[in-house]
């Protein structure tokens, strides 16, 4: 499944190789935007009024993009990955006045923040990717569908240095795009790789109701033409894996065998009841592992197509999932892999924003935590999920194993495991391996 985080990112070779230092004159000025450029493009290229009383009236004004719209993919002219590459600075060496708002108590830098990031990054790319240049605002909605998947490297994050993202569309479909994006950190002369992410954006009408055709991908080296069969055999993966989720299918035999196993060290051996139940040393119960949290939906925390910005509900799990790591493990964890973040329903301004995060797995110092998103709205009390997210975490000392004590908490304790197993190999913690909400 997921590459092994110990991996060297991937994406530190080809199309985003990091350059050496945010001075160097890029090769086209066009690509390469600030940090705080990023959202204004994104209003610029959609038409969004930057004023929530307007909003209605923005949307009615992209109605007439309708004739825009391909009536097939063949119709629209075919794109290079160079076409959507782009870069966003953001200088926390070079501008201290941004550094407040990535930094944490421990003066290292929130993760929460550098979600939304990379999810505005990602929506801008697939945008360069079918711009057209005879429009000028887009007639695509494009949002995200999935995160896939996002390793971090073994380098230090200090908000003190200059950070930079790049990423490009690797993979397209006739209505979805895979996008390739890395972030690096200013060390020294050079940009080190951080990380690197995996999203699925799809297309859709200009007011957001129906699927959109996007533009082709020509392939123009060898490098580009195995990203391409990586996009594929990652769809191919998404499809398998979830034609065996347990929502589906019953659990494989050597699961059923882990599941019994645990069942039967909790047994008290004092009496002969399936009902006694009694811990094993150095275990929890999951039903203890819990932490809850409740959001308003505010405006503010709008996207261009005034539904709740993606980034923001990514934060939002992320942090109530590094607090449950951190009340479960005893000492700080670090973030090692986010993966198969399924967007399933858009979350309205003005909903109530549940989360549940829960410790579903443990192996050594490793947490795996998962966040369950479900909306309700101030009139109907009905909740409907929007979001499971999937977060593993690294604490800085061995953990307590983790016992499922009903059929439901087994299901969600081979669903963790098997997230963590997408893992190929551990990651050895450093000291400077410092990523915090």
């Amino acid at each position: 499944m997921r590459r092994a985080a110990l991996r060297l990112c991937t994406l530190s070779k080809g199309l985003l190789a990091p350059s050496r230092g945010l001075t160097q004159e890029p090769q086209n000025l066009e690509n390469i935007f600030h940090i705080r450029e990023v959202r204004d493009k994104l209003r610029e290229i959609v038409g969004a009024s930057t004023n929530w009383r307007d909003h209605v009236k923005a949307m009615e004004e992209r109605k007439l993009l309708h004739s825009f719209l391909a009536k097939s993919q063949k119709g629209l002219p075919p794109r290079t990955m160079k076409d959507s590459y782009i870069e966003v600075l953001l200088p926390l060496g070079s501008q201290p006045e941004l550094r407040e708002k990535y930094l944490t108590v421990q003066n290292t830098v929130r993760f929460g923040r550098i979600l939304e990031d990379l999810d505005s990054l990602g929506v801008l790319i697939c945008y360069m990717h079918n711009k057209i240049h005879s429009a000028k605002m887009s007639p695509l909605s494009i949002v995200t569908a999935l995160v896939d998947k996002i390793d971090m490297c073994k380098k230090s994050l200090s908000p003190e240095q200059d950070i930079k993202f790049s990423g490009h569309v690797s993979w397209v479909g006739k209505t979805s795009m895979e996008v390739k994006m890395g972030m690096f950190q200013l060390n020294g002369n050079e940009f080190s790789p951080v990380l690197d992410a995996t999203f699925v954006m799809v297309a859709r009408d200009s007011e957001n109701k129906g699927p959109a055709f996007v533009n082709p991908l020509t392939l123009e080296s060898p490098e580009e033409e195995e990203l391409f069969r990586q996009g594929e055999l990652n769809k191919g993966r998404r499809v398998a894996f979830s034609s065996t989720s347990l929502l589906k299918m019953a659990p494989t035999a050597q699961e059923r065998t882990t599941i019994h196993e645990m069942f039967l060290n909790t047994l008290d051996p004092k009496t002969i009841s399936f009902r006694s139940r009694v811990l094993p040393p150095n275990a929890v119960w999951m039903e203890n592992s819990k932490l809850k949290s409740l959001d308003i939906c505010h405006p503010q925390e709008r996207n261009i197509f005034n539904r709740i910005f993606g980034g923001f509900l990514m934060r939002k799990a992320y942090e109530l999932a590094w607090a449950t790591a951190c009340n479960f493990g005893g000492s700080r964890p670090f973030i090692v892999a986010v993966d198969d973040i399924m967007f399933q329903k858009p979350v309205e301004v003005g909903s109530l924003l549940f989360l549940s995060a829960q410790v579903c797995f443990t192996q050594g110092n490793y947490i795996q935590v998962r966040v369950h998103s479900e909306v309700a709205s101030l009139q109907d009390k009905e909740h409907m999920t929007t979001n499971v997210f999937h977060f593993t975490f690294m604490s800085e000392k061995e953990v307590p194993l983790v016992f499922p004590r009903t059929y439901g908490e087994s299901m969600l304790y081979l669903d963790g495991q098997r997230h963590f197993k997408s893992m190929s190999a551990p990651v050895t913690l450093k000291r400077d391996y410092v990523v915090e909400p």
